[in-house]
């Protein structure tokens, strides 16, 4: 079941969608990515599949998605809206995942950074760095993080070279990593029906929650 909904930011509100569980109140807060919104179909198709196997998830705007601008908020703006949605989400859940798609699973790092409670992170395509620019690592942060993550990558990701990810995820204690072999930075396997993408996704999103503890 889906529940269309507005989140109250300060200074304004932006649309949101929860995709609820048939039964259970442990739920996936995915922010989008920065140049989508809450309608990015992998993220949509994402929601649903966790929702129909037992974990709900909540998609958002960030504020200029919102207003249908293409550049994004400021850092401090995209943390202030993950967090407030955030908060109002956790009001609701039995148990709380933040993640979202590149950059939106970004942000949700920062807020976990900072000390904001949740059980894990969840990144469908870390932007560990821009293309091209492998100098340019998205990383230090992350080893602030005690709660567990989960980096869901492709082979090809522009943003995030292999050996440099696998390098990142080493030093961090608390990571795990999939690699969806041929896969880019939208997740997207030519030759593969995106159905099976997301069924995977969602299979090892789903036995990295229950086995997160071990």
């Amino acid at each position: 079941m889906t529940e269309k909904v507005t989140f109250e930011l300060a200074g304004g509100t932006v649309s949101g969608v929860w995709h609820h569980p048939h039964q259970g109140k442990t739920y996936v807060l995915l922010a989008h990515g920065a140049g989508g919104n809450l309608h990015t179909p992998g993220l949509v198709h994402y929601a649903e599949a966790l929702a129909a196997r037992g974990v709900g998830a909540v998609r958002f705007n960030f504020p200029y998605a919102e207003a249908r601008r293409k550049i994004p908020d400021p850092p401090t703006r995209l943390e202030a809206c993950f967090r407030a949605v955030a908060e109002e989400v956790r009001s609701r859940a039995a148990a709380l995942f933040l993640g979202g798609r590149s950059m939106g699973g970004r942000i949700a790092s920062h807020l976990l950074a900072d000390g904001f409670a949740a059980e894990g992170l969840v990144f469908l395509s870390y932007p560990l760095h821009p293309p091209g620019q492998p100098q340019r690592l998205r990383a230090a942060h992350l080893k602030g993080i005690s709660v567990p993550m989960l980096f869901l990558q492709g082979s090809q990701d522009a943003f995030a070279r292999m050996n440099l990810l696998r390098e990142t995820v080493d030093e961090l204690p608390t990571a795990t990593l999939h690699v969806l072999d041929g896969a880019d930075h939208g997740l997207r396997i030519k030759g593969r029906p995106e159905e099976e993408v997301i069924t995977e996704l969602v299979d090892v999103t789903l036995a990295w929650m229950q086995g997160r503890k071990r």
